[in-house]
């Protein structure tokens, strides 16, 4: 009886009640409803809690952040680009507009925001003002426009790469802002042509760029202005002769390239070195590039 009664089944009675029966009979359905009712919600605002909290933990770690980069769309491209900036231990932001995609990027231990990318309030939300860079790859060449036009607005020294679906749309990229475009179609095809010609070169050289298998990188570094490195040579500094380092080529802060550099050249403030090396020996290398005198 107290069973049928407290799920409300609704069967008849075992047998016969009594008025004091029929009595404890509704104080036994009332106290079972509250019941029922109280641990509902008890889950609920459980459940509920843990998503705010979860977010909330989100949010404070995103604001601290500073100079990370931000992906926006979280399709299949999106997917190597966040599991490639992983690997390579940079910070990012996701941006998705597709909420069926959170789990995916919450059990990755991915920070991201949902909405649309070519909404301010979004970028904002992504912390675009104190980003390095944004990646688009949507699906939409015009959401990848409009996203750019944002980003640029809202922080005019961002780097901004952006992913071409159709053909034509390359130009308009570029004058919405876009350094650099991307052409998957175009790339694929290269890279195909690369290892019909020449497979070990582009094996080698994916290797590096993957950090798989081999213990060289290839990075690129900038000289900050009190760097010990200012104003000595080559020659006069430890990149070749204690860390055995190659600089490949030097991005001169005018935009300028030299390739691969005399052991006379010159390093100077906010150079950017392309230098290729042990692991170990460019991280050393890093320090030393951005360290203060």
């Amino acid at each position: 009886m107290t069973v049928i009664s407290m799920t409300t089944t609704g069967f008849k009675e075992v047998k016969p009640l009594s008025n004091g029966g029929k009595i404890f009979t509704v104080g036994v359905i009332f106290a079972g409803v509250l019941a029922m009712a109280y641990t509902g919600g008890r889950a609920a605002q459980i459940l509920i809690e843990s998503q705010i909290f979860r977010r909330r933990r989100m949010d404070k770690k995103m604001q601290k952040l500073s100079g990370h980069y931000i992906v926006c769309g979280y399709g299949r491209m999106g997917k190597q680009i966040c599991d490639g900036l992983k690997k390579n231990g940079a910070k990012f932001i996701i941006v998705e507009k597709d909420e069926a995609k959170i789990d995916v990027m919450r059990e990755k231990g991915f920070l991201y925001v949902i909405g649309e990318s070519s909404n301010d309030e979004v970028l904002k939300s992504a912390g675009i003002k104190n980003a390095k860079g944004i990646v688009t790859v949507t699906h939409s060449d015009a959401e990848n426009v409009f996203t750019a036009l944002s980003a640029k607005q809202l922080n005019p020294k961002i780097y901004v790469i952006s992913r071409a679906v159709d053909e034509g749309s390359e130009t308009k990229l570029l004058k919405a802002g876009v350094d650099r475009v991307v052409k998957p179609f175009e790339i694929g095809g290269s890279r195909m042509v690369q290892l019909l010609l020449r497979p070990k070169v582009t094996d080698f050289i994916e290797g590096i760029a993957r950090k798989e298998n081999i213990n060289i990188g290839l990075e690129e570094i900038e000289v900050v202005e009190f760097s010990p490195l200012v104003g000595q040579s080559l020659s006069e500094s430890p990149i070749r002769k204690e860390l055995n380092i190659i600089v490949v080529a030097i991005h001169k802060a005018n935009g300028d390239f030299e390739y691969n550099p005399s052991a006379r050249t010159k390093i100077m403030a906010n150079d950017q070195l392309i230098a290729i090396g042990k692991n170990e020996d460019l991280e050393k290398l890093v320090r030393l590039c951005q360290e203060t005198k």
